[in-house]
């Protein structure tokens, strides 16, 4: 469909003029002889761009321009003039003209602003779309009690200046509740810088926090800003904040305490102005009674502790999430939205779900593409989502005594044995469903000595 462009002009032989010189390049011409009858077209259609005359009997095009801009920021307005002065095209760009034009008219010049106006305004339109659609991804799914609870915090908390500690297991949507704050605080039209601390090397966390200067280290070829820097103004959200050293822990608090900080291999305090969202999956008390997270970065970090629910103990929104998930892959991969049969659905609300939310999503993802009929049945369900008696199989049991650090490696090892199974041996689907990169979880395989290939593929 061409893109229209509205022509505003009490002079008949222009109308007639740039509906021929516009029409020759494609677009869709509307006209009006006054700033009332375009205000009335307006209100019926958005054009791409505007051209304006000033001087026109009764509104002339200054009020119009006002009037247009009020109404309609995001259209383009071209101001038209044959008496034009400086001073008259300094008052239309202050009112929000896009361009000024003298006449007699150079068609040359009006079809290359028309062009450069119809560009930006199709870019802002198509901005505004994938802004919807980001913000629909975004948006907290679920109606329960917990869920509830959980927006009351989120509201709460957002219009404050405090800093956030989330908690919660792997996979429960932390990140979703902190770009909720920031969507809800009055930082919401800047930077959301987020940091994976598992997932940067240690030796490579200060550079990416603090940035680094030219030769700081081997491969610093250039100065970088480190997203401090990047997020000054909004918000930072250090995602499995108990992962960094305690060294990196001490310098963090000194930008929580100072807003200061220099770069890597740097001598220039920079300033900064960030609210702090932290989070993690750990249990951060059991952290600083082990000597691994220091006890006065938990304490400025949790001034509004929030808990994020499992999703077993939130059941009742998982038709929610079902649904939602469903129509959002579907428009990704261009199908029909899926239904899923009611025997399908309550065998989904009946497991536990150790992935929590992301397991769900990506378990719905996976039926989208692969399910052959528009209905999802139980049997197009993977042995993933088999239970014994209604309820899925608990993990291991924990051993009741003996060293914490002990008890710990036994459940990561019971834990990423379980997602090796349900992957079905898949390392980087697995590190990729448990948030780590794909070299350190291969490490911790090793390390808590999981064979592969006995213990995973022969009971996959």
């Amino acid at each position: 469909m061409p893109e229209t462009i509205l022509v505003v002009d009490d002079e008949a032989s222009i109308l007639e003029s740039l509906r021929g010189v516009l029409g020759d390049e494609g677009y869709r011409v509307r006209t009006a002889d006054s700033g009332t009858a375009a205000l009335a077209i307006l209100r019926e259609e958005q054009p791409q761009a505007v051209l304006l005359d000033i001087w026109m009997p009764g509104m002339d095009g200054m009020e119009a321009l006002k009037r247009i801009r009020e109404s309609y920021p995001d259209v383009p307005v071209i101001m038209m003039s044959g008496h034009g002065t400086i001073e008259t095209a300094v008052r239309a760009t202050k009112l929000g003209a896009y361009d000024f034009l003298e006449k007699p008219l150079s068609y040359e010049k009006i079809v290359l602003l028309i062009q450069h106006a119809a560009s930006e305004s199709r870019l802002l339109s198509e901005n505004r779309a994938l802004r919807r659609k980001v913000d629909s991804r975004c948006e907290m799914v679920g109606g329960g009690a917990a869920m509830e609870d959980l927006k009351r915090q989120i509201a709460t908390a957002g219009p404050s200046r405090g800093r956030v500690l989330i908690s919660g297991e792997s996979g429960t949507g932390k990140e979703l509740v902190a770009r909720a704050i920031h969507a809800a605080s009055d930082r919401a039209g800047r930077p959301f810088v987020e940091v994976n601390c598992a997932a940067i090397p240690q030796d490579l966390i200060e550079s990416e926090l603090f940035g680094h200067e030219k030769g700081a280290f081997t491969g610093a070829t250039g100065a970088k800003p480190g997203k401090f820097e990047l997020a000054d103004g909004g918000t930072i959200f250090l995602d499995e904040v108990a992962d960094m050293s305690l060294a990196t822990q001490a310098k963090v608090l000194r930008v929580l305490e100072q807003q200061t900080f220099e770069r890597v291999g740097g001598t220039q305090t920079m300033r900064v102005d960030v609210r702090v969202i932290a989070a993690s999956n750990k249990d951060l008390q059991a952290e600083i009674a082990a000597g691994r997270f220091r006890d006065d970065l938990y304490f400025r970090l949790a001034v509004v502790p929030i808990h994020v629910p499992p999703l077993r103990d939130r059941a009742e929104d998982i038709p929610l999430l079902v649904s939602a998930f469903l129509k959002a892959f579907s428009e990704d991969y261009g199908k029909r939205p899926k239904t899923v049969s009611p025997e399908a659905l309550k065998k989904l609300a009946a497991h536990r779900w150790p992935g929590n939310v992301r397991e769900l999503k990506n378990l719905v993802e996976r039926l989208v593409i692969m399910a052959p009929e528009s209905e999802i049945r139980e049997s197009d369900l993977p042995p993933l989502v088999e239970q014994e008696g209604g309820r899925s199989q608990a993990p291991a049991a924990l051993p009741t005594v003996g060293p914490l650090r002990e008890a710990r490696a036994e459940f990561e090892r019971s834990y990423i044995l379980d997602r090796l199974k349900a992957n079905k041996g898949n390392v980087s689907r697995t590190a990729e469903e448990l948030e780590i990169e794909r070299s350190n979880l291969h490490r911790k395989i090793k390390a808590l000595g999981i064979e592969i290939d006995s213990e995973v593929r022969d009971e996959a």
